[in-house]
């Protein structure tokens, strides 16, 4: 099934006329530089003002392992990359989501300041009958990813060239004050291919956004 085109306003239309039965969790995948975050906090953020309570963001990159591990296991000049993530802690979480049945889900949250994540930084309320996913890989379709489609209801892919990718991400490492080589490495040797191989890799969404 080819998916269909899609923009904020019909994907806020979209959840809100979800069940008001259990939980909706929606995955909003994208490269790196793509917009997916800035989407899903638009997504949140107008729900939230039809139905106070009752939706809450759940970023992927929460889920990063911590530098204790990637450094000596010589993955810190990938990090962001798929194996530099907590696929099954990220999965255990969305399960109990789906589940709906705890007061609430303490979830970490990644402070990309200091390239931390913060264990606990977020509380999803049982009340959150919209759960909005956002991340890099949430549709790949290589495991031990691909475990993680059954938990999802709505699946969005967020498109922007490459061009822009590009422009966007040295925009970004430059506002963290890094110098053009690092800028470089990081955009060309990690964040691009990064994005490349969520584009090639991903499975089909149910909806496409342009941004």
């Amino acid at each position: 099934m080819t998916a269909a085109p899609i923009d904020v306003d019909g994907l806020v239309r979209l959840l809100a006329a979800r069940p008001a039965e259990g939980r909706t969790i929606a995955a909003i995948a994208g490269p790196p530089g793509g917009g997916k975050s800035t989407v899903a906090e638009a997504v949140v953020e107008r729900l939230e003002a039809i139905a106070p309570g009752a939706v809450a963001l759940l970023p992927m990159d929460g889920f990063h392992y911590d530098d204790l591990f990637l450094v000596p296991a010589g993955l810190r000049p990938r990090k962001g990359a798929p194996e530099t993530f907590d696929v099954g802690g990220f999965r255990h979480v969305l399960a109990r989501l789906r589940v709906a049945d705890e007061e609430f889900v303490a979830v970490p949250v990644f402070d990309r300041a200091i390239e931390i994540a913060r264990a606990g930084a977020r509380l999803i309320p049982r009340s959150a009958r919209i759960v909005v996913v956002e991340g890099n890989y949430l549709l790949l379709r290589q495991p031990p990813w691909s475990s993680l489609a059954p938990l999802f209801d709505v699946t969005v892919m967020v498109e922007t060239p490459e061009p822009e990718l590009r422009r966007r991400l040295i925009a970004r490492w430059e506002g963290y004050g890094l110098p053009p080589d690092v800028v470089a490495a990081k955009v060309e040797g990690n964040d691009l291919p990064n994005g490349r191989f969520v584009v090639a890799e991903s499975a089909e969404p149910d909806y496409r956004l342009a941004n």
